[in-house]
């Protein structure tokens, strides 16, 4: 890291703001190699595990404001990648559920991000691969719960 300052790249928070930019931006092009957005990933993943929700629960698992959840609902609903349905208990609130093309989608990004995951921690063995992931869980979970 020549000509950076040496109190800049002593600071954890620096060198995690420089990766999370890094990663953002090749997580991006992860994503658009398959058609894809971040927003549609927590969705089809949030669907793959819990099942099919409201998109007022999609916003809430998926930490994501309420327009960005029914923007990537009405794109992904458009590939026929999950379906929307009126609540037959509430008819204002709509039901989405993953399609089969919705699970073949997600294994294709899950193969990108895997890519992803490769490059951006290359020089990582995967024991250090797995240390970095359990503490920045640590460090993630800590300050969520600070703000509860």
């Amino acid at each position: 890291m020549e000509q950076i300052p040496a109190r800049l790249t002593a600071k954890p928070s620096w060198l995690l703001t420089q990766l999370a930019v890094h990663a953002h931006r090749l997580a991006s092009e992860g994503f658009g190699e398959v058609g894809a957005r971040g927003y549609h990933y927590r969705i089809l993943a949030a669907l793959d595990q819990f099942g099919e929700a409201s998109q007022a629960e999609l916003g809430r698992r998926c930490n994501m404001d309420r327009s960005d959840v029914v923007a990537a609902i009405n794109e992904l609903a458009e590939q026929g990648f999950v379906e929307r349905t009126p609540d037959p208990d509430d008819r204002r609130r709509n039901i989405v559920t993953l399609t089969e093309a919705g699970e073949r989608q997600m294994r294709r990004i899950d193969r990108a991000l895997d890519e992803v995951q490769d490059d951006l921690l290359g020089p990582l063995s995967p024991e250090d691969r797995q240390t970095l992931t359990r503490l920045l869980t640590l460090l993630l979970t800590h300050h969520r719960q600070e703000r509860t």
